[in-house]
């Protein structure tokens, strides 16, 4: 058999990770030709390359350096720049993952000139067609050949919308192979230190390592502060929404330090909006945590982001992929959403929906205080074998000239 050239598109940071697993996995296959697609979405070093170290990835095979822009533009770049690709390259398949732009794009592209799709993590809804995400998954998983799922109620949605069965696979999660992969690695990162997070109870400490097990005083360390990350645009381009969780934030910052990686656009939005003075003077991944209050950092590379997630008291997020790794890591999950496209995480998970108003996101935080936060469970397939299960499929498929 001749190998087959798989295009693996690469454009936002759940996107790094969602196709290092595949690649890692078709890199294997004799038949396959993994070569990855980076459309250049997130382009801020530590959004983009640090991740593709971080996740021992090659250089991508192909850059389209298409940046930022409002959606239509980012859109139409993307679809302009890989369009020229493909009547050069002529792949046998291309795989998109999530839901950003870049997802949209590629798949309407590829289908246009009659390459078969496949959508990796298709399904997802959360049934608010304000988000912009929620009309790049809905296009891109009408117009795709192959529907890989996460979860059952993503099969159920696929059905409902009328894609044939035997265009779906419950495959499980790829994002969490590698999350799973990672996971000890992660547990090397300094960023702790750095931070200087391991200082604020470090007097206490001392006391209790006199009694204490090491068991009570590791727990004791990592767990003093929250995490928090922001980058929707129905949270951090409404000036009164973005204000209103930032009071809830700064109510918070008084029980625990908050440590807050920003993403460039939501940066911006602070500066725009005026609102920096809730932040402590904090611009860089080299300061100091000294006490209470909201930090603002720069991106974080994965494995620093991973640890740092890992150790949380809490993470509070918009973000639909942090909201499953948080969910297999334990950690309490308040997500600053009204809805969520990925309710196994709340079903199953350790996931709650508190939205933008503050006193329901205070309430999530004094029953993560009170109770230690909602105890979950692993959903099925959620177990690091994603991407051997996609590469099977392709394979059958393949033999039949997909």
């Amino acid at each position: 058999m001749s190998k087959k050239t798989i295009h693996l598109i690469a454009a936002a940071r759940p996107n790094f990770m969602k196709i290092a697993p595949l690649c890692h996995a078709l890199k294997k296959e004799p038949w396959a030709e993994p070569v990855i697609v980076h459309t250049g979405q997130h382009y801020d070093l530590n959004m983009s390359d640090a991740f593709f170290r971080d996740l021992n990835l090659p250089e991508p095979h192909i850059h389209l350096g298409v940046g930022s822009g409002t959606h239509g533009e980012q859109t139409g770049g993307v679809m302009i720049a890989y369009e020229k690709v493909l009547e050069e390259s002529k792949p046998d398949l291309v795989v998109v993952v999530g839901d950003v732009n870049s997802t949209l794009a590629c798949a309407i592209t590829s289908a246009k000139l009659l390459i078969p799709v496949a959508h990796v993590e298709a399904g997802l809804r959360s049934f608010d067609r304000t988000m912009p995400e929620e009309i790049n998954r809905i296009v891109t998983d009408s117009i795709s050949d192959y529907l890989f799922t996460t979860c059952e109620d993503a099969n159920e949605n696929l059905r409902r919308e009328g894609i044939p069965h035997e265009k779906i696979f419950f495959v499980g999660n790829v994002m969490i192979d590698s999350l799973l992969k990672h996971r000890e690695k992660a547990k090397k990162s300094k960023i702790l230190e750095r931070l200087g997070l391991y200082r604020a109870e470090s007097s206490r400490l001392k006391a209790e390592s006199l009694n204490g097990s090491k068991a009570q005083l590791t727990d004791s360390l990592i767990k003093h502060y929250a995490l928090v990350t922001m980058h929707r645009p129905s949270n951090v381009d409404e000036g009164e929404t973005f204000r209103c969780i930032l009071e809830a934030l700064e109510r918070i910052s008084h029980d625990i330090p908050i440590i807050f990686p920003a993403h460039p656009r939501t940066r911006k939005q602070i500066d725009s909006f005026g609102l920096s003075d809730y932040f402590k003077d904090s611009t860089n991944n080299e300061s100091r945590i000294t006490g209470n209050g909201i930090y603002i950092l720069d991106p974080l590379p994965y494995l620093d982001f991973l640890h740092l997630m890992t150790d949380a008291k809490c993470v509070l997020t918009d973000s639909g992929g942090i909201q499953e790794e948080t969910t297999i890591l334990g950690v309490p999950c308040l997500t600053l959403r009204k809805n969520t496209e990925r309710p196994v995480t709340v079903t199953e998970g350790t996931n709650i929906i508190v939205g933008t108003n503050p006193k329901r996101i205070l309430e999530g935080w004094f029953s993560i205080q009170r109770d230690g936060g909602k105890k979950g469970k692993i959903p099925n397939l959620w177990d690091g074998h994603a991407a051997k299960r996609i590469v099977d499929i392709l394979m059958r498929r393949i033999k039949k000239n997909i």
